[in-house]
């Protein structure tokens, strides 16, 4: 508190003796002085008012709040121009959280002493607390710039400065502020912050690392020591330094939080939702563990949980745009798709540019079948964020699935800039140019399998083309499964496995995988090359044909039900049983071949009663087999998977059983049909909301339609 003198007369002595007290901190003793002189209406004005400011003064020190206030509004009824008196009144007002009556009383000093650097200060201070962060930065800068050497005001304005998003001023108010506070564990910490904000991780390290020498026992500091750690992949140091923090303080929220993103990070899933929940113990109304617990959820296909986490993080915090979108992925996931919708774009509501919003709009709309809406979202996700692998290759798969091909083909190349693509490391691992459409003559060609080999069926008749374009020699580097059967293929000079072509890649001029020829070559819809020509081994096809001659009479078809379980979309793509068949053996006149690998063979092996099946898939070595099998078959039914391909480009009938959702989009959109296998294949393809059971009994139909009960 400020006191001023009275001169002259017995009253200046007892206000002098007053002011002598409470300089020596004897308030008590100080009052009573004092109390007879504020009710003598003889006194003058300024000596009354003095009375009464050290009046009020000693009942603020005795936390006589009430009393103080009442004494230093009649000091300012009687001398209105006290300036000293509103700086106190305001330091009273602040201490009783009455931050509304602490500005005002604020800005009124300010009137009288407008260069107050100090006033100022705590004007920014009030400001601050009642949210007003603009007006607030505002003042703190008044009072730098009337005292530059003021660190508080610097400190506070670098505060203020970071949750406005200013962090490159924010830097600079701290280090204005380290001048006189150089010592303040605080201001590292909060440096340290700004510093991360921009990116400057060591520098953000080493002023976290300054606030623990000063102070070690800071949670707050050793936490955001974890979270850099954390960012720059140093998880194990990351872990203890969250973990140190929660010794010091068990219940700090915001440490668990830290610390359940490091085990995430870890692969310690289940840890981390520990982390979360532990998080929300000490805070329960804290929304970015309820995201994070979300996530964690989410990663262990806990799909309703995950709902919920993100629901309760939505009802702390309505605005987190993060949470309305991860709550539609979850409910996209659950084939809830208006509900994803809306919560896709509620979390555009909150933040209109976020480009992963528009793309999942966009694949929900795919799923929805509503393609030029679908397209149109992705179209906005590209324009927001260019970079944005996820959304160009949607885009370039959609394009494809549509059969626009010109511009489809060249957005497919994207698939080798995304990181958890394969295509990715083909290209990081193959140390020779990868071709680019230039002329061939002359050229060794190495062609690199690196999708699935369905693809490198299908995408077979390229190679012809190949060599049609000048290539000397082409080797063809593929699973072993397609090695026999590749071989006979025209203009395949070499068939290699994937290791033995990598040892001698610099023999070759450049590499190409089969599915980039169609950009090269500018293929439409209209100009599809016809299937690669697949020769059947005459001495497979004998060795087979005694064992398909051992079926009753009638119409030989194969079947397949199931497809590689590692695929990305097997769930939806694969018949849970061979079970779901059983209306085909209601057709007379047919027998059924199993051509399953992998999962199913089993149930091949062990058919229903009712449903006598010839097992050959578990007999089967390769595709040379598979493919001497299918030419002595009249039809194949299956689902999406690399027999389709293999019967079709044979010119056997085929008829693919597609499923609900995520349908590949070598199959088009909205055919039976496809342009890739004219007159061989049709595509059954199940409603929305139908069962696999729908799909089957349309092909029953198609069965007695082609076969009745003909032998």
């Amino acid at each position: 508190m400020t006191f001023t003198q009275t001169p002259a007369a017995p009253i200046a002595n007892i206000n002098q003796r007053a002011v002598s007290l409470c300089s020596a901190g004897q308030f008590a003793d100080a009052l009573p002085l004092v109390m007879p002189l504020l009710e003598d209406s003889t006194l003058p004005d300024d000596e009354r008012a003095d009375a009464l400011k050290i009046a009020g003064a000693c009942s603020f020190a005795l936390c006589r709040w009430a009393d103080a206030e009442h004494f230093w509004r009649q000091c300012l009824y009687l001398k209105p121009d006290c300036a000293d008196v509103y700086s106190n009144l305001g330091a009273l007002f602040i201490s009783l959280g009455r931050l509304s009556a602490a500005k005002s009383t604020y800005r009124q000093l300010l009137s009288l002493r407008p260069l107050d650097a100090n006033a100022h200060l705590q004007l920014g201070n009030v400001l601050y607390g009642l949210g007003h962060r603009a007006e607030a930065e505002a003042a703190y800068r008044q009072a730098v710039t009337i005292r530059p050497d003021c660190a508080e005001a610097h400190h506070n304005h670098g505060i203020v400065l970071r949750e406005l998003q200013r962090p490159q001023e924010a830097e600079v108010a701290y280090r204005h502020a380290l001048r006189g506070l150089h010592g303040r564990a605080e201001l590292h910490n909060n440096l340290g912050i700004v510093l991360m904000d921009l990116g400057r991780l060591a520098e953000a390290d080493a002023a976290y690392r300054q606030a623990l020498t000063l102070k070690p026992q800071y949670p707050e500091a050793l936490n955001n020591l974890g979270g850099v750690l954390k960012a720059t992949q140093r998880f194990a140091e990351a872990e203890l330094a969250c973990r140190l923090a929660l010794a010091i303080q068990p219940e700090y929220a915001e440490a668990h939080l830290n610390l359940g993103a490091v085990l995430f990070d870890l692969g310690r899933v289940s840890e981390a939702e520990a982390a979360y929940r532990e998080a929300l113990v000490h805070r329960a109304d804290y929304a970015e563990a309820y995201y994070n617990l979300g996530v964690a959820l989410f990663k262990q296909e806990r799909f309703a949980q995950a709902e919920q986490a993100y629901r309760d993080a939505i009802r702390c915090q309505p605005g987190l745009a993060r949470a309305h979108n991860n709550l539609g992925c979850v409910l996209r996931l659950l084939e809830r798709l208006p509900e994803a919708l809306d919560a896709f774009r509620e979390a555009l509501a909150v933040l209109p540019n976020l480009a992963e919003a528009h793309a999942n709009i966009a694949s929900a709309l795919t799923q929805l079948r509503r393609f030029a809406e679908a397209e149109n979202a992705y179209r906005r996700a590209v324009a927001l964020k260019p970079e944005y692998g996820e959304a160009r290759f949607g885009l370039a798969v959609l394009l494809l699935g549509l059969g626009r091909f010109e511009e489809g083909w060249p957005l497919y190349e994207c698939r080798y800039e995304q990181p958890n693509f394969i295509h990715r490391k083909t290209r990081e691992m193959l140390n020779c140019p990868q071709w680019s459409g230039e002329p061939l003559a002359g050229k060794s060609v190495l062609v690199w399998q690196e999708d699935g080999l369905g693809d490198m069926l299908q995408f077979g008749r390229y190679i012809p083309s190949l060599k049609a374009l000048g290539a000397a020699h082409i080797a063809f580097a593929c699973a072993p499964a397609l090695h026999r059967l590749i071989a006979g293929v025209d203009g395949v000079d070499a068939v290699l496995e994937h290791h033995g072509a990598l040892a001698q890649i610099a023999k070759y001029d450049c590499w190409t995988s089969l599915l980039s020829v169609p950009l090269h070559l500018r293929t439409t819809a209209d100009s599809i090359p016809r299937p690669a020509r697949l020769r059947i081994d005459p001495a497979l096809a004998e060795y087979w044909r005694p064992v398909l001659d051992s079926l009753p009479p009638g119409r030989r078809i194969g079947l397949v039900w199931k497809g590689n379980p590692k695929h990305h979309n097997d769930a939806n793509r694969s018949i849970p049983s061979l079970a779901t068949l059983a209306p085909l053996w209601g057709v007379p006149g047919l027998n059924f071949v199993s051509l399953q690998k992998g999962q199913g063979e089993d149930e091949a092996r062990n058919p229903p009663l009712a449903q006598p099946l010839l097992d050959l898939g578990t007999r089967v070595g390769d595709f040379a087999d598979s493919a001497a099998i299918v030419a002595q078959l009249a039809l194949v039914i299956c689902v999406d998977t690399s027999i389709a391909h293999l019967a079709a480009s044979l010119g056997k009938p085929c008829w693919v059983m597609l499923p609900e959702r995520d349908v590949d989009w070598r199959w088009m959109h909205e055919r039976d049909d496809s342009p890739w296998y004219p007159h061989t294949l049709r595509l059954f393809r199940r409603e929305r909301g139908e069962d696999w059971a729908s799909s089957v009994e349309r092909v029953r139909q198609a069965c007695v339609e082609r076969f009745g009960g003909a032998l």
